[in-house]
């Protein structure tokens, strides 16, 4: 138990950010908590909506107050608590321990700065003393860019969306962070790039040791990616485990569901299953379990009891009155 404590890079207890007012919060992110070990890969899957990028914001304590505001739990960094930092030490952190990738390199990307200075900054700002155009070109050529030498000087339009990603990839990895945060990487990527990136990302993971952990609304991408799964609804975790166990045996509706939605190379033809309805909005929450409106299995009491979080089995968890039933 030490060991695996001592192996634990971030530890989310009962974190809880909230929009708007104290009197009349929306509740973004409602009791959440999960783990990230040093160099594993941890997987928060969910719709648009569910809170995955506010509680990975949340991480470094990135969501601006106002209009948020963190309403409880701990976010602990090799034991230290970010939501309680000081702004001093909490910049150092950002971007030099923890960094992120995030969806849209177009909107993350400086149109008016050359990728060479972007990447440079960090190292600036980070790591004074480095050679940083030296640095600079051994990023580039660390993700996979052609002919650093030519594209450190292009613009952002100059590149392919590819190229792009590649370059937030190069960024984020400047000052070598023990945590790596993709908030979708792929989303606006084609297939085939998706794969190129995502691999990439293993292969850099390998190489630097770093942790990581992927934001995704498709479960079809984790597959062999991620050591564990948080699959989050409506601000909550409400299925976890590892990888594997959860992919192959669902204790969960909802997570069944976006495995269902997940496209097939083979089986049977026909119409492509989804989950009726769309996540709720967190100002009017439905009572009881709130994925019931969506639910095939729902119950009475799924109507008027909220379910706890079980234990399925060891280092399984479900927020389901009938997880057994699945």
């Amino acid at each position: 138990m030490t060991e695996q404590k001592n192996n634990t890079l971030i530890e989310v207890e009962d974190l809880r950010v909230y929009f708007g007012t104290p009197e009349d919060p929306v509740r973004a992110v409602d009791g959440v908590g999960f783990t990230i070990r040093r160099g594993e890969t941890v997987a928060l899957v969910g719709e648009s909506g569910c809170g995955k990028s506010v509680t990975a914001l949340a991480l470094a304590r990135l969501v601006p107050e106002p209009p948020g505001f963190y309403a409880g739990g701990r976010v602990l960094y090799e034991g230290r608590d970010v939501l309680g930092m000081k702004p001093r030490p909490l910049k150092q952190m950002r971007g030099n321990d923890i960094s992120y990738i995030f969806q849209d390199p177009t909107a993350s990307l400086n149109p008016v700065f050359k990728i060479g200075y972007q990447i440079g900054e960090s190292l600036r700002l980070h790591r004074k003393g480095v050679h940083v155009r030296k640095e600079t070109l051994d990023l580039l050529r660390l993700v996979g860019i052609p002919d650093p030498e030519q594209r450190m000087y292009a613009y952002p339009h100059e590149l392919s969306g590819g190229m792009q990603q590649r370059a937030m990839i190069a960024m984020a990895l400047a000052c070598r962070p023990k945590l790596l945060v993709a908030d979708e990487p792929t989303t606006a990527l084609d297939v085939t790039i998706q794969a190129q990136i995502l691999e990439l990302l293993g292969s850099l993971q390998q190489q630097l040791g770093m942790a990581v952990l992927l934001i995704t609304h498709n479960l079809g991408l984790v597959a062999g990616v991620a050591h564990r799964i948080n699959v989050m609804y409506a601000g909550r975790v409400v299925e976890s485990g590892l990888t594997e166990e959860v992919l192959s045996r669902p204790r969960h509706p909802y997570t069944k569901g976006l495995l269902e939605a997940v496209p097939q190379l083979e089986g049977v033809e026909g119409k492509l299953r989804g989950i009726e309805g769309s996540v709720p909005n967190p100002r009017a929450l439905p009572s009881g379990c709130t994925f019931h409106p969506r639910c095939p299995y729902r119950r009475d009491i799924c109507r008027a009891q909220e379910p706890a979080d079980e234990q399925v089995e060891e280092g399984r968890y479900s927020r389901c009155h009938f997880w057994r039933e699945l």
